[in-house]
């Protein structure tokens, strides 16, 4: 499964569309970035009917985006995860200690002059990722099952540990550092709100919809007919989620070029410096592809969602930290979309993984099947 000769037949049947996934991200950000660009009042429409500080039509995206793949995971299967500590463990250390460590350091070595950005950027480094990173996972052939696990395990960890890091990395480390502080104003409620929204809706959606079908038809008819119906929305609400980011955004991107740059370099570093990291140390660790991939994407990915809506909630719109928040997922989509394919062609320096050879048919193994 993991060798140049079993991919590359796999990668040859792909579908047109799979096929040229990158190349359909980009031209959706191309879209969203001329929508927001060309219409006027597109960005500010869209912008008034919010979920949690977050577009309306972006939590939609979201949704969409996430509910196929939650319906794919084996939820029989999750203990086999949580009594996995190569995983756990790593897991819980890259995300909620090392993760905004990371970004705070890059923020501050690259922004030093920037304060609202270098802001905005520690908030998504605290805001470790519940959503997007299922797809990515899923595109690049990772466990499934063991995504499930670590974005629960983030989320319960984002409830309890959010508000007292904020507090830590913009108050009380740059006191003891010297360097200029910032207070965060956000409650529990607002990021367990979030949680349950963004990841608790399809969450629930995704196990209902296998417990139910399973039920009713078998899970025969459950893997080979339904899943194959509603795979393909995933990718539709990926697609759709970017062309909106994009058109929120468009006129402040393409009106303030320097300043894009200048955030999305610490950004670039950081994805960059996590996912490799990460995946190092799940091979370090023993752990499979599989195991190991997903490993990488969640200690990389961020909950964009959250960090848009705390920066609005406590500077405001249209301050710099909101526009650095938003820069985050720019630079993240094509960025993670890249390490997807830089993972695939990892897998031949993996052992392989008997037990997902066995469950993922060739058609399944593809970059774009979700």
């Amino acid at each position: 499964m993991t060798t140049e000769a079993t991919t590359a037949p796999v990668a040859a049947r792909l579908s047109f569309v799979d096929r040229f996934l990158a190349v359909w991200i980009l031209l959706a950000m191309a879209a969203g970035l001329g929508l927001g660009r060309l219409v006027p009042g597109l960005g500010d429409a869209m912008a008034k009917v919010t979920v949690t500080g977050v577009s309306l039509p972006i939590a939609l995206g979201l949704l969409v985006m996430m509910y196929p793949v939650l319906a794919k995971v084996r939820y029989d299967r999750l203990d086999t995860v949580t009594r996995d500590r190569r995983l756990l463990i790593p897991s819980l250390v890259l995300n909620w200690v090392l993760g905004p460590a990371l970004m705070f350091a890059l923020a501050w070595l690259l922004l030093p002059d920037l304060p609202e950005y270098r802001t905005g950027l520690i908030i998504v480094g605290l805001a470790r990722c519940i959503a997007m990173v299922i797809i990515w996972n899923d595109l690049a052939c990772g466990d499934r099952e063991a995504a499930a696990v670590l974005v629960a395990l983030n989320s319960v960890f984002q409830v309890i540990a959010f508000s007292a890091l904020g507090w830590f990395y913009l108050t009380v480390l740059p006191g003891w550092l010297g360097l200029e502080q910032t207070g965060l104003a956000i409650s529990v409620w607002e990021i367990a709100r979030s949680v349950l929204i963004f990841l608790g809706i399809p969450l629930v959606a995704g196990f209902l919809t296998r417990r139910l079908g399973e039920k009713a038809k078998g899970q025969a008819w459950y893997e080979t007919t339904l899943i194959p119906r509603i795979g393909p929305f995933a990718l539709y609400g990926l697609l759709f989620t970017i062309v909106v980011l994009f058109a929120l955004q468009g006129d402040a991107i393409t009106s303030r070029p320097i300043d894009v740059a200048r955030i999305s370099v610490p950004l670039l570093v950081y994805f960059a410096v996590m996912w490799a990291g990460s995946m190092a140390l799940g091979k370090a660790a023993g752990l499979d592809y599989p195991r190991a991939t997903t490993l990488a994407f969640t200690a990389a990915g961020n909950n964009f969602e959250l960090a848009i809506a705390v920066a609005i909630a406590t500077f405001g719109a249209s301050s710099g930290q909101a526009l650095a928040g938003v820069v985050g997922p720019l630079i993240e989509v094509p960025v993670l979309i890249g390490l997807v394919y830089v993972a695939l062609a990892a897998r031949r320096y993996f052992p392989p993984s008997s037990a997902v050879a066995a469950e993922r048919t060739p058609a399944q193994e593809g970059p774009a099947r979700v």
